[in-house]
């Protein structure tokens, strides 16, 4: 059965860091690339980070440099290391394969509000 779950948003100040964390089951995880993304209100949901199973990474312009994806394979875990966040990084992260069918799956995502 799908599911994953992502944890560690909440409220930081510009310039601050987070570390987001998502549990996928195996049927997603395995052997596949997952990425972050995220989206903000009235936008669409974007691509900002992916990750494959030998892990080489890819960031969207917006945030390379500051953000880091990682993958533990024995865990089933992804994790997005957010530093220099900024105000218009704020959104709801969701995790999922890279790539995902916006009409799949997806879990409930997390929360990351950056005030200024």
């Amino acid at each position: 059965q799908a599911q994953l779950v992502e944890s560690g948003g909440g409220l930081v100040q510009a310039g601050g860091s987070l570390t987001l964390s998502c549990a996928a089951s195996g049927n997603i995880f395995s052997r596949n690339a997952m990425g972050w993304y995220r989206q903000a209100p009235g936008k669409q949901r974007e691509l900002v980070a992916s990750i494959t199973s030998g892990g080489a990474t890819n960031y969207a312009h917006s945030v390379k440099g500051r953000f880091t994806i990682s993958r533990d394979n024995a865990k089933n875990t992804v994790y997005l290391q957010m530093n220099s966040l900024k105000p218009e990084d704020t959104a709801v992260y969701y995790c999922n394969r890279n790539p995902a069918s916006p009409w799949g799956y997806w879990g409930q995502g997390t929360q990351v509000t950056v005030s200024s």
